[in-house]
């Protein structure tokens, strides 16, 4: 093997050492029916172990130097955002809670939604939000909350609640006009954000439909007594103000701290709480959300130093160097997205490091920039939303725990990602059978 090769395999170990430690003992501990088996070896602690590895490999590198790297990249403007909207979601939600606010929107859901469309009702509000506001973040911090109580309250399977949550967030964060990834991948490629939304459309709303019946098949009829709701709107208003603030396109952190904000006001001028009460559940909520903080830095870290390696590079390079075809050019283009994008926990940032790739790769085969904007940003959110460690996954295992005590598994979650698999196979069959072509692609050279 060349010297490169091995180079480039050796930069992605810390990754590969974390993945085993956690995802593979979590995964060992299921089968073998341990209650809350991901937590046997706790992730920070895995962590830690790739973190040690990264500094111990490539010796030609001085030790500083690798921690300054691993300090940079773990601080960057990006990763203490996301921390941010984690330790506010937290906050929120929490506040809303000691008010009353979350016990009357899971009663209002609950008697607005037939109990046999639940979970759909929830995949489909996911979609609505994440389209409107373009992150499925966002639409994990304002949505997941909701459904966890709508889970635990309607006896609702709460990994596949879950999956309706985050299948629906992604929905939106791949097709929505102003999503990041959606601008990224069109400017990227050259692509109109129009013709680039049509293209996906087309592909994301099969899937949405079969994940809707899925959904509904598998979701079972929650068990619903209509005559123990109870619900006061004035109290589900700090959630409506967040959701609508966020559609009209206001920032997360200032949607976050008005409803924050709002649950206080509410609560004390009910005589629901005090302001006491109000500032030690922001505190709480805040620090359900310190290990999920923790985490996403780390993660940060560890990538900012396999990229240091070259590992991005050499796994660009493996990609782009076995394409023949027109057919193996889109797969390729696809692959190369979503590989990224789990690497580096983070589809915006491997959609701008595919998309130059993909456009030179595009010109050569004939492939036409809204199918190039679209496949980027179709395998890029799909492989990162199936990621055991992905920013919405730990969002949702905080909100589990806070609400039952029992963080819900990552590999039950992903078995009921419906949308998410049904996206893939969507894909992958305009692929195969060269749907969606132009005249001027199918005359190509190489189609």
């Amino acid at each position: 093997m060349k010297r490169e090769d091995m180079r480039g395999i050796w930069s992605f170990l810390p990754l590969l050492v974390f993945l085993a430690l956690y995802v593979g003992c979590g995964i060992t501990f299921t089968v073998l029916g341990y209650e809350d088996p991901f937590d046997k070896f706790p992730r920070h602690v895995a962590l830690l172990a790739g973190i040690a590895v990264a500094l111990l490999i490539r010796r030609d590198v001085k030790l500083d130097q690798k921690l300054d790297t691993l300090c940079i990249h773990a601080g960057n403007p990006g990763v203490m955002l996301i921390g941010l909207i984690y330790l506010l979601a937290g906050g929120f939600q929490s506040a809303a809670t000691v008010m009353g606010g979350k016990d009357s929107v899971v009663d209002l859901g609950l008697s607005v939604i037939p109990p046999a469309l639940l979970v759909p009702g929830v995949f489909l509000m996911s979609c609505f939000i994440s389209t409107a506001i373009g992150t499925s973040m966002g639409t994990i911090a304002a949505m997941g909350p909701i459904a966890v109580g709508i889970a635990a309250q309607a006896e609702l399977n709460m990994a596949l609640t879950c999956a309706a949550v985050i299948g629906g967030a992604y929905f939106g964060d791949n097709l929505s006009m102003i999503s990041d990834t959606t601008i990224s991948a069109a400017k990227g490629v050259g692509s109109e954000m129009k013709d680039k939304f049509k293209t996906n459309f087309f592909i994301a709303a099969p899937a949405a439909v079969v994940a809707c019946v899925l959904f509904g098949v598998m979701g079972g009829s929650g068990a619903v007594d209509h005559s123990a709701l109870s619900f006061d709107l004035v109290q589900v208003l700090p959630y409506v103000v967040v959701l609508v603030t966020a559609l009209m396109g206001f920032n997360v952190v200032g949607v976050l701290l008005l409803g924050t904000a709002m649950a206080g006001v509410i609560g004390m001028l009910q005589g629901t709480i005090t302001f006491f009460d109000w500032v030690q559940a922001i505190g709480t909520g805040m620090s359900d959300m310190f290990s999920i903080t923790i985490v996403a830095i780390l993660i940060s870290g560890i990538i900012g130093l396999i990229r240091s390696y070259g590992g991005v590079d050499w796994v660009v390079a493996r990609i782009t160097g076995r394409i023949r075809t027109r057919r193996g050019a889109e797969y390729g283009i696809g692959l190369l997205s979503g590989v990224l994008a789990a690497a580096l926990v983070n589809n915006t940032i491997a959609i701008i490091i595919s998309a130059p790739m993909a456009k030179e790769i595009g010109a050569k085969y004939g492939i036409a920039p809204r199918r190039l904007a679209s496949l980027i940003d179709i395998f890029a959110c799909a492989f990162l939303s199936l990621m055991p460690h992905d920013g919405g996954m730990l969002m949702i295992q905080g909100f589990t725990a806070s609400a039952t005590g029992s963080a819900v598994s990552p590999l039950a979650v992903m078995g009921y990602s419906f949308y998410t698999f049904a996206l893939l196979i969507a894909t992958c069959v305009t692929i195969q059978l060269g749907l969606f072509r132009t005249k001027e692609e199918r005359t190509a050279p190489g189609a």
